[in-house]
């Protein structure tokens, strides 16, 4: 129950809660947050690496993947973006989700070397077109969200994609330097620096 001192004009307002099991504890969590929300306020790491606190979840990475069941069907779901329901079953740490995550960071290194470390990967099976970038997103999003400039953006598809800048707006990107902090590669400062 959420008391508002409102001098006795107005009601006392119920938040609705829901519990999940997370790991196999038990947790109460108010409706509408996310697995990953609930998660890191309880102490427990999933990891990221598009998410951040001033931007909208986009779940682009699928880093934080989970493993959930409810009524017996299991998935594996971006924990950033997925709202907690009554009586959800979530596993951060499973075969199953240490898999997708190791996968996921072959595909991002060299670009990602804590989370190589984090995950054991010291090579890829897969040949990385661009090092410089790990396509997480932060840039595009700030710029799009917070900016509302656009000036940075994807382009291409699967294996050709890349974050690139729109050559109109590259003057005032480069003096911008907002998203520099949000970069965890540094491409976006390499390529402001070089406009």
């Amino acid at each position: 129950m959420l008391g508002i001192n409102c001098e006795g004009r107005c009601k006392e307002i119920k938040m609705k809660t829901i519990q999940l099991e997370i790991d196999g504890k038990k947790f109460r969590a108010k409706e509408g947050a996310t697995i990953l929300e609930v998660a890191r306020e309880n102490g427990i790491y999933i990891p990221t690496l598009c998410h951040h606190n001033e931007l909208k979840p986009s779940g682009v990475c699928r880093l934080c993947m989970v493993e959930i069941s409810n009524n017996k069907r299991t998935k594996l779901v971006a924990s950033c973006v997925y709202p907690v329901e009554a009586n959800l079953v979530v596993k951060t740490d499973s075969e199953k989700v240490r898999k997708i995550r190791k996968m996921i960071v072959e595909l991002l290194w060299p670009t990602v070397p804590a989370l190589a470390k984090e995950f054991q990967v010291e090579k890829s099976r897969f040949v990385p077109e661009h090092t410089e970038c790990c396509l997480c997103g932060l840039c595009v999003q700030y710029c799009a969200e917070v900016k509302k400039l656009n000036a940075v953006y994807f382009k291409g598809r699967g294996i050709n994609r890349e974050v690139a800048i729109l050559p109109e707006l590259a003057d005032e990107c480069a003096y911008c330097m907002k998203c520099y902090g949000l970069c965890p590669g540094g491409w976006i400062v390499i390529q402001a620096m070089t406009i």
